[in-house]
């Protein structure tokens, strides 16, 4: 059992780390750090980041060392689920109420450009025609766990669990047993996710709900995805953990995605019925 627990607050959400070794105060100063500089980086929820100017005039902007790998993901994504998971959904999701104020107040949703409004050289640098959000809150999360665990791993601490508000990396030995939310009531779990040095990431409809409105937007209908209710992905990386997490609610067979990414998953839909992936390994109780 973890011997050693910390807490703290960034980007926007709660974490917590347990582990066998002490973190160091140096150790968490990286950590600190380098969530910092992710965040002014890619959020839209600040003023003074990188995606703040992209969002005021078109232009090109060159990214830090990680936006290959993130941009990578990204088109991926976009192309497996039709151009329904993309990184500009961000300008959809202020009209609707979900911005840096949280105003949570919807106004008129305007078509949510394509793809082809951004260029991107393969590395770092990436050229706009227009003013866009650009939003990798689908998978940066994920991404940004597995950066601290670099950090940890770094300091020679090699059994963890990083758990930052549900998105959950485990490395060590001892299985771990995860329930899953359920979805319409928190104080109860549809079933329970056995991992061993994976990432677990879960997605719900019910997390972050204002109205009739909810955080996953399809940009072709421009309303809240509807059948899909709750998602649990399980991955060797939390960034892909996250990424799946989201995908699944924008693809009626998850085949697609499993032939590209190798996870499992549960997912839960409006009707209450659930479906699981052959090689999830737990138990569910519906």
């Amino acid at each position: 059992m973890p011997q050693h627990k910390i807490t703290f607050e960034s980007l926007g959400t709660m974490w917590s780390i347990e582990s066998m070794e002490r973190i160091d105060a140096h150790t968490q100063t990286n950590i600190a750090a380098r969530l910092e500089a992710f965040d002014k980086t890619y959020s839209r929820f600040r003023d003074d980041s990188l995606v703040a100017r992209m969002a005021e005039q078109a232009g090109t902007y060159v990214f830090p060392d990680d936006f290959p790998d993130i941009m990578k993901l990204y088109l991926q994504c976009y192309n497996l689920t039709d151009g329904r998971m993309t990184p500009l959904i961000g300008g959809a999701m202020e009209q609707a109420g979900y911005d840096k104020t949280y105003r949570l107040r919807p106004t008129k949703l305007l078509p949510v450009p394509s793809i082809d409004v951004i260029d991107w050289d393969g590395e770092r640098t990436l050229t706009t025609s227009m003013p866009i959000v650009f939003d990798i809150g689908a998978a940066g999360k994920g991404y940004a766990v597995d950066e601290v665990a670099v950090l940890l791993e770094t300091a020679g601490i090699g059994e963890y669990v990083i758990d930052a508000s549900g998105d959950i990396r485990h490395r060590g030995l001892a299985l771990e047993k995860i329930g899953l939310e359920h979805p319409h009531d928190s104080s109860k779990i549809i079933g329970v996710a056995d991992i061993v040095n994976q990432s677990l990431c879960a997605s719900a409809s019910n997390r972050r709900q204002w109205g009739e409105l909810h955080h996953i937007f399809d940009p072709q209908t421009l309303t809240p995805v509807r059948d899909v209710i709750a998602t649990w992905a399980i991955a060797s990386d939390t960034v892909t953990a996250d990424a799946m997490a989201t995908a699944l609610f924008f693809v009626k067979k998850p085949d697609q995605l499993m032939e590209t990414f190798r996870f499992s998953y549960v997912r839960m839909f409006n009707d209450g019925h659930v479906e699981r992936s052959l090689n999830f390994k737990g138990e569910l109780f519906t």
